[in-house]
């Protein structure tokens, strides 16, 4: 354990029930790492130290150490300072593997996780991340990546009141589904819900549709 977290905090967080400590008390390491896993954005110290509530010197200190450490490991992966906050990145030594990665995964189909996203961002657009998932009532972060890489979506600038990116669908997915234009997608927005009313269950009734492509056409089973 580096010098971020309070003496004991560790064993105490390995010893007690799930559930039993406050945010405060968690090992500030493990609990930094749990937080940039789920960022969308670059996280700020200031940010990362009001939702772990301990001091943002300690913070910065535990992230540098973190940084260094997977430096040291070899890691795939490294932990960076961008844009004035923090974020997981793949380490370029090994953006070979992720280039044969992303463009394998251009062959393959798209899934029902997937459809049902780029449905809910063709016609809910321009739409967050946020407010997809809770349309679907799941994560959508890896699909959203999938649905980026394809060509399908793409952003749309910035929610003014949040900050959040903002996605729309691109002409590549108009002429994948032989649309025109949006206005002639199916009448079907009025049965998609507002992120606002749904609880967490994914809802019925969000349309699945097949994009127009041998390689990406079909809906997996």
């Amino acid at each position: 354990m580096g010098h971020g977290a309070e003496p004991g905090t560790q064993e105490r967080a390995a010893t007690a029930p799930a559930g039993a400590l406050g945010v405060a008390e968690l090992a500030l390491k493990p609990a930094l790492e749990a937080v940039l896993m789920v960022v969308d954005e670059p996280a700020t110290e200031e940010h990362l130290a009001r939702v772990l509530q301990r001091p943002r010197r300690a913070v910065a200190l535990a992230l540098r150490e973190l940084s260094d450490e997977y430096a040291r490991q070899g890691r795939g992966f490294e932990l960076r300072l961008v844009a004035g906050g923090w974020r997981f990145s793949s380490r370029a030594a090994y953006a070979d593997a992720v280039e044969s990665f992303v463009l394998d995964g251009q062959q393959a189909r798209l899934t029902q996780a997937a459809l049902e996203t780029l449905a809910v961002v063709a016609y809910r657009q321009p739409v967050s991340r946020s407010r997809i998932s809770a349309v679907r009532g799941v994560n959508c972060d890896g699909v959203m990546r999938t649905l980026l890489q394809r060509g399908l979506v793409a952003e749309a600038g910035t929610e003014p009141e949040t900050g959040a990116i903002l996605y729309r669908t691109t002409n590549y997915f108009l002429e994948r589904m032989g649309l025109r234009g949006l206005d002639e997608l199916p009448e079907l927005a009025p049965f998609l819900p507002e992120a606002d009313a749904v609880e967490g269950d994914s809802p019925e009734g969000i349309p699945s549709f097949d994009v127009d492509d041998s390689g990406d056409s079909q809906t997996d089973h």
